[in-house]
């Protein structure tokens, strides 16, 4: 019913087909009822979620344009509320396209949506609404959305590849591309991921630690095709405490809980035992993407969690909103490796001659078209940049940038990280996973991030490590880190230097941010740091380059 009104409120407004309507908001339910009613009238949707700092938005937004933002007036983060108007503001005044900005009560004021639709007070933060007078064209979400009842939705009849979003690179090296891609083969592409990959079905209850900001969230939304019951999540997932999340699959009765290999690496630093301590009867299924996840990752959730489930762990791209690699529901999961190509995906990996290896690492390639292909960059009109993007090392090949390793014995795949980021001491090619995956298996470490650094006219290996709680960094850890390193990888595995650091540079898609360190660490600047999850971890590795010069 609101998803209806909500549509009508746009058409009365004269949004058409082609129009981009854009959210600076949380995983709240008025996000996903945007989206519906946005996407039902042929409207181009974006979004990106409320901890991205406003000169980030604007980068995003003010190439696309949109003629309505949809906001909230605030957000939680471990429990404190923070509101979103003064970043708000500033992204309105960057974005002159804008005939409307719709704001969503989260912190404050009326009954919020969700509290209209369960009949109860969903919220603890009520109180008057705040002041949005001093931003044009503001208005509240209640006096937005039509007051007519029981609308019936009037989807638009539109070509298979109308653009349905507009999806955004992380944007760290640069401007982010703006990648556009159309309702079919998102539609076709996803549910083929969700029915028969994830082996989704109407009786399941799914939810995704996710943000507005990564492409698993509009995965996620897509599951509604398959009428699971969907919960939306917001904020840290370990608050508050490390049990959260499990007590919500508990509670809940989750039968597909996704969620990043970050998350697992924390978890199981912390030596949390969810199968243990938490009612787990009704969980089948963990899917698991956004960086590499290390053999050990994989035991664990079998070890800890538990042993009768599907886990799912999956590699694709915010450039194609989907796989390339992902999980079958009727094969053997072997530790550390991705089940398997996504179904029509013609993948491969290359040398650098562009030939087929197998049993050895290379790129990731994909071959032949594949349905969720952006159609095309916006304000791209030659094609240039997506060419470059993508077709510029192989003749009309997908070069994905990923390092992988396809085995012949499994039918698996293995990632070693970005192919940018490959360490190359002494010219020898090693994967940046290859590290983490040996040194984050010990219960001292938490997380860690390696790069070369230029030195004496070769690269040398520095490993970043941020500790486990209550751990100390001493000469006996960075021992056996080598150590570990050299039995078990090889000794051009070894890091030159191994630092202590607080934290570890992440996008908002939750990858390993290794070229913005290496950057600071060879004198260069970092362009956007706004589109980092945490760009004030980088502070600290200014601090070290003169360390770094010995």
């Amino acid at each position: 019913d609101t998803v209806g009104r909500l549509a009508s409120s746009l058409q009365g407004l004269g949004i058409k087909p082609g129009d981009r309507v854009a959210a600076y908001m949380p995983n709240m339910i008025e996000t996903a009822v945007a989206m519906l009613a946005a996407t039902s009238i042929g409207a181009i949707w974006s979004s990106c979620a409320t901890d991205i700092g406003p000169s980030a938005v604007i980068d995003r937004f003010g190439q696309i344009e949109p003629k309505v933002l949809f906001c909230s007036d605030g957000y939680f983060y471990k429990g404190k509320p923070f509101s979103s108007l003064p970043n708000l503001a500033e992204v309105v005044k960057g974005i002159p396209a804008l005939k409307k900005v719709v704001v969503a009560s989260y912190l404050s004021g009326s009954e919020p949506l969700v509290a209209t639709i369960l009949g109860r007070t969903g919220r603890t933060c009520k109180g008057e609404m705040p002041d949005i007078s001093y931003i044009p064209n503001a208005v509240y979400w209640n006096d937005f959305l039509s007051k007519e009842k029981a609308l019936e939705i009037q989807f638009e009849q539109l070509p298979f590849d109308h653009p349905l979003y507009i999806m955004f690179s992380s944007g760290t090296t640069g401007k982010p591309k703006c990648l556009v891609q159309g309702a079919g083969g998102i539609l076709i592409n996803q549910l083929k991921e969700l029915i028969i990959h994830t082996d989704l079905r109407r009786e399941d209850v799914h939810f995704f630690i996710t943000t507005c900001s990564w492409m698993m969230w509009n995965w996620m939304l897509t599951s509604l095709a398959t009428g699971n019951t969907l919960i939306l999540y917001d904020g840290n997932p370990n608050y508050p405490d490390i049990g959260a999340m499990w007590r919500l699959v508990q509670d809940e009765k989750v039968t597909m809980f996704g969620t990043s290999a970050s998350y697992i690496n924390f978890i199981k630093g912390e030596g949390l035992k969810p199968g243990k301590d938490y009612d787990l009867s009704a969980l089948r299924e963990i899917w698991q993407t956004g960086s590499v996840l290390s053999a050990d990752g994989f035991e664990y959730i079998y070890r800890e969690v538990k042993e009768d489930l599907h886990f799912n762990s999956s590699s694709g791209g915010t450039d194609i909103n989907g796989c390339f690699c992902t999980g079958s529901p009727i094969q053997p999961v072997y530790a550390g490796e991705l089940q398997g190509p996504a179904l029509g995906m013609k993948i491969k990996a290359y040398d650098e001659k562009g030939r087929t290896t197998v049993d050895r690492e290379g790129e990731l390639v994909c071959e032949a078209p594949a349905p969720s292909m952006p159609l095309y960059f916006w304000n791209d009109p030659d094609g240039k940049k997506y060419h470059d993007a993508y077709f510029n090392v192989y003749p009309n090949v997908w070069r994905h940038g990923d390092y992988v390793m396809c085995h012949s014995d499994t039918g698996g795949i293995v990632f070693f990280g970005r192919s940018d980021a490959v360490l190359k001491p002494s010219g020898v090619r090693i994967g940046t996973a290859e590290i983490y995956n040996q040194v984050e298996r010990l219960e001292e470490v938490a997380d860690s991030l390696a790069i070369g650094q230029t030195w004496q006219d070769d690269q040398r290996i520095i490993l970043f490590v941020k500790l486990s709680k209550g751990h100390t960094f001493t000469e006996d850890l960075k021992n056996r880190i080598k150590k570990t390193l050299r039995e078990n990888a090889s000794p051009r595995h070894m890091p030159a230097k191994i630092l202590e650091v607080p934290d570890i540079p992440y996008t908002m898609n939750m990858k390993k941010v290794e070229s913005a360190v290496t950057n600071i660490i060879h004198g260069k600047p970092v362009l956007n740091r706004d589109a980092l999850k945490n760009p004030e971890s980088l502070d600290y590795y200014e601090n070290l380059k003169e360390e770094l010069r010995k």
